[in-house]
């Protein structure tokens, strides 16, 4: 999502970065540039013209002319603090979840992602409170009788998050609604997750059955989900279940997919409700607390470095952290420590989601292109690897002519395939014998 309006910013800001004097003129041509850049993600019109005006009052009275820092870069300083002040304050955002006990109720159109992020939400629960050394009872539950096999895609997500999922026996939403918060209480459980019917555009109905719920379920938490990928559009619909329903903050789904970003940068301004999660992937792993600062810094092309430690940090076991810095420490690699290094990045994110916490790609250039063949580089390199014997893996010198071709039969790549990853296998290990004889090792902590 963030890829666009990136990109504009990095070609933008690399001219001003650097530069030992600003002119009146040419500050004026970059709020010029970052007004038809926002304008261009689908921001709306009279939204931008609020921006500006604060980034102007800014300016006024020359502060970025007379500036300490160099002045390209103290503008850029005040666009990004502005930027996090209409993103909205993560104060209060992290500590928003979730009192025990509590009913969590999930609204939205649908197609925004409503049921997966329901799952994704207990999941994230679940872990929270493993890094205490907790644990919860949660209950999913669906009220969505409109879309086919909703209770059943539930019920298949509840297992995999390893949480209970309840199926009430009424088909009317309202009465159904009510059986599973008595067998919630009844059973002791300390969260209930409630999916909720959802229709392809709003009407009547659909917030009269959602105000019922409301009424007689008394959630704690509201969350409006919303797909990132139907920009102002999605203004108008948090708008009216507002307006008819109420809802304590946003989650933002779909951040991964190529829209421009316009809805995540107007929302906290204009609805004035916190975003408070994003979800980006399939996997219910795949949603995190939104922080305007690092959300701010990642549209400006800054990347977002802290995200992707704690990511890891969450991801990677600490046991294979150790051990694969034990290899290093030894100045040697096997193609199991390779192997185990293609595995950590995977559970991390796929190369285009791990790219979009790095600094700097406009100006990098790196295309989709670029980007998608590198994943498939990675995912031929994990099919040789478990294409060899334990043998081969150990010791890559043994692989001669009649290896290789077996191996290719069984990765489904060519010899020279198993050539290029061998010569790049060769480079790593050179680098770990580098760093072993300089003794400066790549920190995991």
């Amino acid at each position: 999502m963030f890829d666009f309006l990136s990109n504009k910013f990095s070609n933008l800001f690399s001219r001003l970065t650097g530069q030992s004097k600003l002119t009146e003129a040419n500050i004026k041509e970059t709020l010029q540039k970052v007004k038809d850049s926002l304008l261009e993600a689908d921001v709306p019109y009279v939204l931008v013209e609020t921006f500006l005006q604060e980034i102007s009052n800014e300016v006024v009275g020359q502060k970025v002319l007379t500036a300490t820092l160099k002045p390209g870069e103290h503008l850029i300083k005040i666009i990004h603090e502005k930027m996090v002040a209409f993103l909205g304050s993560a104060q209060g955002v992290e500590s928003i979840m979730f009192q025990i006990p509590s009913v969590i109720m999930l609204m939205g159109l649908q197609g925004s992602g409503k049921t997966t992020t329901v799952a994704k939400l207990a999941y994230f629960v679940q872990k929270q409170a493993e890094k205490r050394g907790k644990s919860r009872k949660i209950l999913l539950a669906s009220v969505d009788f409109h879309r086919p096999a909703a209770l059943e895609q539930l019920e298949i997500l509840a297992q995999q998050v390893g949480v209970d999922f309840y199926r009430s026996s009424l088909q009317d939403s309202c009465a159904a609604a009510v059986d599973i918060h008595n067998y919630y209480k009844k059973n002791g459980y300390e969260h209930l997750f409630l999916d909720t019917a959802g229709r392809m555009h709003i009407d009547t109905s659909l917030l009269q059955e959602l105000k019922m719920i409301d009424s007689k379920l008394h959630p704690k938490y509201k969350y409006l989900v919303l797909d990132a990928m139907t920009g102002q559009e999605s203004l108008r619909v948090a708008q009216l279940y507002e307006e008819s329903v109420g809802f304590n903050g946003a989650i933002l789904t779909k951040i991964d997919s190529d829209t421009r970003g316009g809805a995540a940068f107007a929302f906290r301004y204009t609805i004035k409700k916190p975003i408070v999660f994003i979800g980006a992937g399939e996997k219910v792993g795949d949603l995190e607390f939104c922080r305007p600062e690092r959300m701010a810094s990642r549209i400006l092309g800054m990347g977002d470095i802290q995200s992707l430690i704690e990511r890891a940090e969450e991801k990677i076991k600490q046991s294979d952290k150790d051990a694969l810095e034990k290899s290093l420490q030894q100045g040697k690699m096997s193609l199991i420590d390779f192997a185990q290094q293609l595995e950590m990045m995977n559970k991390i994110g796929s190369l285009s989601q791990i790219m979009n916490y790095m600094p700097g790609l406009g100006q990098n250039k790196l295309t989709p292109e670029m980007v998608e063949k590198g994943e498939k580089e990675i995912k031929r390199f994990r099919a040789i690897i478990n294409s060899m014997t334990l043998k081969e893996k150990l010791c890559p010198a043994l692989l001669n002519g009649s290896r290789k071709q077996r191996i290719a039969q069984g990765a489904g790549v060519t010899v020279t395939h198993i050539n290029e990853f061998l010569d790049r296998f060769e480079k790593s290990q050179q680098f770990v014998k580098l760093f072993k004889k300089l003794g400066k090792l790549p920190g995991f902590n």
